[in-house]
């Protein structure tokens, strides 16, 4: 282990896997945190019990002490009488996917600042759903930036970037999250002797090319046929595995997870949402442009299937409208 590893006290701040694959690499680098911040437990499952974030289970494993905090408060309030040790007060904070906000008082603890892990290539995409944003704009490029934090949202200024071609155009969230997670987690490791060293100079973002995100509510799943087919389809794979994309049938929500796009004349007139069979017995519903074809369903209350075994029990979909 290099002297800047053993000296360089972090406390570090995560919650999903997201943050979980970035926690492993810098602890199996020889970086391990003094301190784990994450997100309360929430309630998982069908029983509903409260479970562990991610980070804190991979803390846990490793013995780094966690905290909880409801708020930015309780966060501010653990660090002032916790950290006030001199032994304890931190050098460096690295932020991935927390899921909180930490106030100018906290950013200003560690003389090396915070270090945010953003997926996405800043300023495009700031906010909290850049992932998402990325697939559902069906960008063919996007990547991860390390930036030191301000007191604004992914506004500081940037200490390394890495690009990310989406050659793989069925991709869904949850596979580009976990892949620029490991990328970001490279890029990280690789730029903190640098940026401890003083190296690496953070520049500046050009911040009038700033393009937000906001959050992604359940509500932000229900399909609007009108848009376009491709439209659509970015949506299902943008939305997986949260929210989900659905759409109303018989007054219950179809959850549809998987689909594919048609250029294809119906062959009479039919207005968005309407359904019909395909020759090769494909479901197929016409949108704003184009036909979207439905391959995966999941109805309340029940698994995944795909379509063909969905229409076995429920033909009458054919000819339906979808709201």
């Amino acid at each position: 282990m290099s002297k800047i590893k053993s000296d360089v006290k972090i406390i570090f701040f995560g919650t999903p896997e997201f943050g979980k694959i970035i926690l492993e690499n810098l602890i199996d680098s020889g970086y391990k945190p003094v301190f784990v911040v994450t997100a309360p437990d929430k309630p998982a499952g069908r029983k509903l019990q409260l479970t562990p974030s991610p980070v804190k289970q991979l803390a846990l494993l490793h013995k780094i002490h966690i905290m909880q905090p409801n708020d930015s408060r309780g966060l501010s309030v653990f660090l002032n009488q916790e950290l006030g040790m001199e032994n304890q007060v931190p050098d460096l904070m690295i932020v991935a996917a927390y899921g909180g906000i930490l106030p100018q008082e906290i950013l200003k603890i560690p003389k090396y600042g915070a270090l945010n892990i953003h997926p996405s290539l800043l300023p495009r995409w700031r906010g909290p759903t850049p992932i998402q944003y990325a697939i559902l704009n069906g960008d063919s490029e996007t990547g991860v930036t390390i930036m030191l934090m301000d007191e604004k949202i992914d506004h500081g200024p940037i200490v390394s970037n890495i690009k990310y071609q989406m050659s793989n155009v069925k991709t869904t969230t949850y596979e580009l999250s976990k892949k620029l997670a490991e990328i970001g987690a490279e890029l990280l490791i690789n730029t903190l002797p640098k940026y401890i060293s003083g190296e690496i100079k953070p520049q500046e973002q050009i911040h009038e090319n700033a393009i937000y995100t906001k959050i992604i509510s359940r509500s932000d799943g229900h399909i609007d046929w009108s848009k376009t087919a491709q439209d659509i389809e970015r949506q299902i794979r943008a939305f997986t595995p949260w929210p989900g994309s659905f759409t109303i049938w018989k007054n219950k929500r179809l959850k549809i997870t998987q689909g594919s796009v048609l250029y294809l004349s119906a062959g009479k007139p039919l207005l968005p949402g309407q359904t019909f069979l395909l020759t090769d017995g494909q479901l197929a519903v016409q949108t704003g442009m184009g036909l979207f074809i439905i391959e995966k369903v999941q109805i309340e209350g029940k698994g995944e299937i795909t379509m063909k075994e969905f229409l076995n029990g429920y033909a009458e979909i054919i000819g339906a409208t979808l709201d």
